[in-house]
């Protein structure tokens, strides 16, 4: 299995479909891989799979995924060539009214899907992994790792040459106030722009 194996990326997501190894798959409407160019420099993971992200089966579609689209293009790096995902694959909610609210998933439930994430990993072996997110970051990075105090740091991880995290687009989404939004959507933008920097024909 080379670099950007597609028919591999194929065989995992098919897989992945049918994965039980926690009890998140009784109420969620599908399994949601990831998706991307498999020989993308890049690598995306977030949390899980949002309401939109359950029903469509793909991930970062619901407002969190376009807010990081427009965040992407703001700092010069084309989506459509990077590979986003979640670490876990499941959505994990609570009924609020007719709405599905996210939950958190357990630490549990994190380690049953890591499996997944791992061979996505493998597969694309990406130059760059960004976390988004505290529950990425964990997932890799270790329970020691803080996003609050670490992020847009690059971490030392023999997952890819450069690895860094910052925070979830639903995390400035949930600010109310427009001048505290646009501000943590700025500095969003700042922290994505180094994936650019390390895209660079200098850095490689």
């Amino acid at each position: 299995m080379g670099r950007g194996d597609e028919a591999e990326l194929r065989r995992l997501r098919e897989s992945a479909r049918s994965c039980k190894a926690c009890s998140l798959w009784e109420h969620a409407t599908q399994t949601v891989f990831g998706e991307g160019p498999a020989d993308a420099q890049v690598m995306l993971i977030g949390e899980q799979p949002g309401d939109q992200e359950d029903v469509q089966g793909r991930p970062f579609v619901g407002p969190a995924g376009q807010l990081l689209d427009r965040a992407l293009a703001d700092a010069g790096v084309d989506r459509r060539s990077a590979f986003v995902t979640n670490a876990v694959k499941h959505f994990k909610w609570q009924l609020r009214g007719k709405r599905r609210l996210h939950k958190k998933p357990l630490q549990r439930e994190i380690a049953a899907c890591y499996q997944w994430l791992e061979r996505e990993i493998e597969v694309v072996r990406p130059r760059v992994i960004v976390c988004l997110g505290a529950t990425a970051a964990g997932a890799l990075l270790g329970s020691t790792f803080r996003v609050t105090s670490q992020r847009g740091q690059l971490v030392e991880s023999s997952l890819a040459p450069h690895v860094f995290a910052t925070i979830h687009p639903s995390a400035i989404l949930r600010i109310r106030e427009d001048a505290g939004r646009e501000e943590a959507y700025q500095r969003f933008v700042s922290d994505l722009t180094l994936v650019r920097k390390l895209l660079s024909p200098a850095e490689r």
